[in-house]
């Protein structure tokens, strides 16, 4: 399991124009803001499988939340 707080949720303010025949892809410099998430993970590295929430804070109760979703996720003959 690991944790990356304060990831800043961005959007480009108009949409990416595609790339054409000679022409690369196009952005705006602007961008709108959606203030911080926080991104939970945990990896399985038997089967690949991963585990992620988001959440808008980061508390220990989000952090405790995550840590419950993956016991319910784990089958109950790999627990100790």
């Amino acid at each position: 399991m690991d944790e990356k707080p304060q990831i800043q949720a961005l959007n480009r303010s108009q949409p990416v124009l595609p790339i054409a025949p000679g022409i690369s892809e196009r952005r705006t410099h602007d961008y709108v803001r959606y203030g911080p998430t926080a991104l939970f993970a945990a990896f399985d590295v038997a089967t690949g499988e991963i585990i992620t929430a988001l959440h808008g804070r980061h508390r220990a109760v989000e952090s405790k939340r995550f840590l419950i979703r993956i016991d319910k996720t784990v089958p109950a003959h790999l627990q100790a």
